[in-house]
């Protein structure tokens, strides 16, 4: 005789998700690009940095944009040295206080160098740049180390006033050298996107 045993199992399995919500988010990014010239408009290197968009930087594009805080018209670009042992940013940097890092001012124009920039791109992302009119620093007195370059509201060399809006280093290979007569051509590229 033949027993034949029969056994059914039936599972079921559920899951759920709770508070989803849709959700967006903006990233503002920026690029600086450096050329260094000598004399005789040979180029010596070129630097792209990634830079960071400094609280005080976000601040003013959240109130231009959303509140009544006044449009800033005319940026300026400025050059940075190091403080000796390394150049380092963080995000609560200003023009009056920046432990991290030293302006770099040998050079012979009056101020720093106006960013020209053209009308921001409708596409996404959304850019603007100085790309068609770099700003250009000439380089005088005994040259020296630049580590990297910031973008400012204010015009004054050494200046502590102002709305520091980015800074950026050179990251690799690191710091550079300059010597009188070489010319610095500063070029700023930044993007909203979503």
């Amino acid at each position: 005789m033949t027993i034949e045993k029969l056994k059914a199992t039936d599972v079921v399995s559920s899951g759920l998700t709770c508070n989803t919500k849709a959700g967006e988010a903006a990233q503002a990014t920026g690029v600086y690009h450096v050329q260094c010239h000598d004399k005789d408009g040979n180029l010596k290197w070129s630097a792209d940095s990634k830079n960071l968009v400094v609280s005080a930087g976000l601040r003013y594009m959240a109130g231009t944009g959303l509140t009544s805080v006044t449009q800033i018209t005319t940026w300026y670009l400025g050059l940075i040295t190091g403080p000796g042992s390394g150049t380092t940013f963080i995000a609560g940097d200003t023009m009056a206080t920046h432990a991290g890092w030293t302006e770099y001012v040998n050079y012979s124009n009056a101020n720093r160098v106006t960013a020209t920039f053209a009308t921001a791109t409708t596409a996404t992302p959304s850019v603007v740049t100085n790309t068609s009119s770099p700003a250009v620093f000439n380089i005088s007195g005994a040259g020296g180390t630049v580590a990297g370059a910031f973008l400012t509201s204010d015009n004054t060399k050494s200046g502590t006033t102002g709305t520091l809006f980015s800074e950026a280093d050179f990251g690799s290979p690191g710091d550079r050298t300059v010597v009188s007569g070489d010319t610095l051509s500063v070029t700023y590229t930044f993007s909203l996107t979503a």
